[in-house]
């Protein structure tokens, strides 16, 4: 699953957002933060699901920020550890295929990250600006 469906509107800055219990950021609509009605559509399904504990979407920026979420378990400063946690893992996995391929494949980016405990499993597709992170209860 790829973030792209969100609008280069949204890539304008850092800056963290207390989210409201919705997940989305006080004042903030969906068409102001560039979300098209295909992600809008693809988080609400993801939402629905009865394994999927929550989602955070996120920007790419240093520090990360957090664009909008659904889940208790990414409420406050969970929510925040989890961000910063997250986009640590996807640097430092870019980093590692980039020694890896040494030089050799330019451009060759990490698309998806699938992480399992014995309690979750934790899904995370990169895009060029966002990381769209799911965490579920497999079965």
């Amino acid at each position: 699953m790829s973030v792209i469906g969100v609008s280069s509107q949204a890539a304008s800055g850092n800056t963290a957002y207390t989210s409201q219990p919705n997940g989305v950021p006080p004042s903030t609509s969906s068409a102001s933060i560039g979300m098209t009605p295909e992600l809008e559509q693809t988080l609400a399904l993801l939402s629905s699901h009865r394994s999927v504990l929550g989602y955070l979407l996120l920007s790419r920026g240093h520090p990360v920020s957090i664009i909008r979420h659904t889940g208790g378990v990414f409420d406050g400063e969970h929510g925040k550890k989890y961000a910063g946690v997250i986009a640590r893992i996807v640097e430092t996995v870019q980093s590692g295929l980039e020694e890896l391929n040494a030089g050799e494949n330019e451009g060759d980016d990490v698309k998806f990250l699938r992480i399992r405990t014995k309690r979750h499993e934790l899904m995370i597709s990169p895009d060029g600006r966002y990381l769209l992170a799911v965490l579920h209860e497999p079965s």
